[in-house]
């Protein structure tokens, strides 16, 4: 577990609530971990942005139609749950809080 960060310190990341946006399923296991997720989620997802899985945050690589995929380096699936998922596996998802926070900042304005 990592510590939570202190509003004095230095953000070296994304920030993580512990939310559950959605729920993704795993298209392909890791190191090139892919999951599916439907347009409620994804319109939040982009490329080399933040995602969270599970808890883990995580860039995102690419995107598609439906879905994403993540690079996760071995340390990371060794020491969380990355590794022992498998195709079909579903999991959570966390999206990038700035994103919701954009769009409803911006509904005022439609």
């Amino acid at each position: 577990f990592e510590r939570p960060v202190r509003l004095m310190d230095r953000l070296g990341g994304h920030i993580v609530q512990g939310h559950v946006d959605g729920v993704g399923v795993l298209r392909r296991a890791a190191p090139d971990l892919s999951i599916g997720c439907g347009p409620e989620l994804l319109k939040y997802i982009v490329e080399k942005g933040s995602i969270t899985i599970d808890g883990i945050s995580l860039t995102v690589v690419s995107l598609d139609d439906a879905g994403f995929t993540v690079a996760v380096i071995p340390h990371t699936i060794e020491v969380t749950t990355l590794g022992a998922r498998n195709v079909g596996d579903r999991v959570n998802l966390e999206v990038d809080m700035l994103a919701k926070y954009v769009e409803r900042l911006l509904q005022g304005y439609s």
